[in-house]
């Protein structure tokens, strides 16, 4: 099929009760580099499109030569903002703006679209500082009394607005945006948490899809718990490529070997947590520590920024990690920060079911502790917040299904910390997708700079070209 009869597929019909949102006229204005922004007005509540509604922001960058549609972008999170992706990343897509509007939205809860805030700044520091690895029962408390204060805080700020910010709503406003943009099907690129959103969109739209590229899948069959637990193996097997790096490099600070490194880490780590390091009005202390880590493991270009903070932190100085760890939560030079955070747990929590009992979590650090020994806890014990969170999930977790959908490409990394392989896999299965895969580290693949990775991407979006059954990257 070529992209032309793609894009130009009669637009299946809308029910009449959502007509008027699909008829909308967007009041388009310049936001800067050649973008223009709106607001999209949504049903708060699809099952009631009578009631109350919610503005949407959105932004655009039309193609520059001869335009076949638009193509949507989502950065990930849950919690990211698709507006800052896209503006600041329009390079990145360069292969498709000559013909392709760039466009994306800041889906609800999100930055500019209604976003959930929970807690102050300060109140945000305290709650980024809760215990890592709780051992003790003055720690579980301290854990659980910092998780009970934010889940508070979100339902104070927010009342029954939580009710709707999840994914499957922000698959029907981007359906919206699809048709307010002008295009009869679908062309996305999904990153991380945007591959959920991806899913979600083909389970509820499978024929109104032309291109969809799901990048670092995330897994829609798995609760949050179970989530938690491959994802921080993940992030274990990408911490062990980096150490083996860095004492390959010959001027790792950690150790000369990788059994020296994973040492030489280790005694630093229990070394913050027993004596954090002062960072001018700031510490870095454990949470921080491992959470500034976690940031290093997200690209292979991180990796010397991260050999360098460790070092220094070795000699007393944190402040290198600690700036590894504002970027991961998203905090500002001048201590505010982005709702990145507040809407990760906030979507999260009602995408998916989780656990209530707490006494779940603690079972499941200590089933992965032995293969997971530096993330099981930071990454597991977090959920402790959708076991308290106020709102029922919108949906049970389950595999996806699109029947009637066009070929869809699902890309995986065998060593992508936060959507594990594995999620790849499962994410292609369901979908009956074609599943590209880049062998490495770091996570996702299409913006690594892989030139093999972007040569398959850009055929299929471009052409409708998938790669062949088995295609890998390295």
């Amino acid at each position: 099929m070529s992209p032309s009869s793609a894009d130009t597929t009669t637009p299946t019909p809308v029910a009449a009760n959502l007509t008027k949102f699909y008829a909308q006229h967007l009041s388009w204005h310049a936001c800067g580099h050649g973008f223009r922004c709106a607001t999209m007005t949504v049903p708060l509540d699809y099952s009631q499109p009578a009631g109350a509604t919610l503005g949407v922001a959105v932004t655009m960058h039309p193609a520059t030569g001869s335009r076949r549609g638009a193509l949507i972008v989502n950065p990930g999170g849950p919690g990211a903002s698709g507006i800052d992706f896209a503006q600041q990343c329009y390079a990145c897509f360069g292969a498709f703006t000559d013909h392709y509007d760039l466009a994306s939205f800041d889906p609800r809860g999100v930055a500019r679209t209604r976003p959930v805030r929970c807690l102050t700044p300060a109140e945000l520091d305290a709650f980024f500082d809760l215990p890592p690895y709780p051992t003790t029962a003055a720690q579980r408390a301290e854990l659980i009394a910092g998780d009970k204060k934010f889940v508070q805080g979100c339902l104070r700020r927010n009342g029954t607005y939580l009710s709707h910010i999840g994914t499957i709503d922000s698959a029907r406003d981007m359906d919206v945006f699809r048709a307010l943009l002008g295009d009869a099907k679908l062309t996305y690129y999904g990153a991380s948490y945007g591959t959920y959103l991806g899913a979600k969109y083909a389970q509820l739209f499978p024929t109104h899809i032309r291109a969809l590229v799901l990048d670092g899948a995330v897994d829609p069959a798995q609760d949050n718990l179970t989530g938690a637990a491959v994802q921080a193996k993940g992030f274990e097997v990408d911490l062990a490529d980096f150490l083996r790096n860095c004492a390959a490099t010959g001027a790792c600070p950690l150790g000369g070997s990788a059994a020296a490194a994973r040492q030489g880490f280790d005694q630093l780590q229990a070394r913050i947590a027993a004596h954090p390091e002062q960072v001018g009005s700031r510490r870095l202390g454990p949470a921080e520590f491992i959470g500034g880590v976690a940031q290093g493991m997200y690209a292979v270009e991180l990796w010397r920024d991260l050999r360098t903070a460790l070092g220094e932190a070795e000699h007393g100085d944190g402040s290198g990690v600690l700036k590894l760890f504002d970027a991961l939560v998203e905090r500002n030079k001048d201590g505010s920060y982005s709702n990145l955070q507040e809407a990760f747990n906030a979507i999260s929590c009602i995408d998916r079911q989780s656990p209530k009992d707490l006494s779940a979590y603690e079972a499941s650090v200590q089933a992965h502790q032995q293969e997971s020994p530096h993330f099981a806890a930071p990454i597991i014990y977090p959920s402790y917040v959708c076991a308290l969170w106020p709102v029922p999930p919108v949906e049970q977790a389950h595999p996806v299904s699109a029947p009637g959908a066009p070929p869809i490409l699902v890309i995986g990394t065998t060593h992508d910390p936060a959507t594990p392989y594995t999620w790849a896999q499962a994410l292609a299965s369901q979908l009956h997708a074609r599943l590209l895969t880049r062998e490495g580290s770091g996570h996702t693949a299409y913006l690594s700079g892989n030139d093999c990775i972007v040569q398959y991407v850009d055929a299929y979006v471009l052409s409708l070209r998938l790669p062949a059954d088995g295609a890998r990257c390295s």
